[in-house]
């Protein structure tokens, strides 16, 4: 093969690659970037929308939770700590608060102010969108 063949495969090669990658769901999205927020919304554009105030009650006044409450905050402080964290499965019906524990937690969490503590991030992925 010459050099003007390959030249011409490789030029043909490259447009088709740049084709399939636009056809691509979110080919030509950017990588979202995590900015001040505290918390985010994935849409279903492949953005990351910026939540400015999080709905969410105080961790003490979730009662009747207190073991739940408790082993979820200790593990998310430890993931905070940078140490080895377990991942965290609530469940439960619809309106039992799943919701709320994780909102709470990961508020008294940003807001202990402990050094070496990394920054916690909520994003918020709809059922449909997984």
């Amino acid at each position: 093969m010459n050099d003007d063949n390959s030249a011409t495969i490789a030029a043909a090669l490259a447009r088709i690659a740049e084709s399939l990658e636009a056809l691509r769901p979110g080919g030509n999205a950017a990588a979202p970037v995590l900015g001040e927020a505290d918390a985010y919304h994935w849409d279903a554009a492949g953005t990351l929308m910026p939540v400015a105030k999080v709905s969410r009650v105080p961790l003490g006044m979730l009662k009747g939770i207190d073991d739940v409450r408790e082993i979820l905050l200790q593990n998310t402080l430890q993931f905070a700590r940078g140490y080895a964290a377990n991942n965290a499965l609530l469940w439960g019906a619809r309106g039992m608060g799943k919701s709320s524990l994780v909102k709470a937690v990961h508020a008294e969490i940003n807001g202990l102010g402990e050094a070496g503590l990394k920054r916690l991030i909520l994003i918020e992925i709809a059922r449909e969108d997984i």
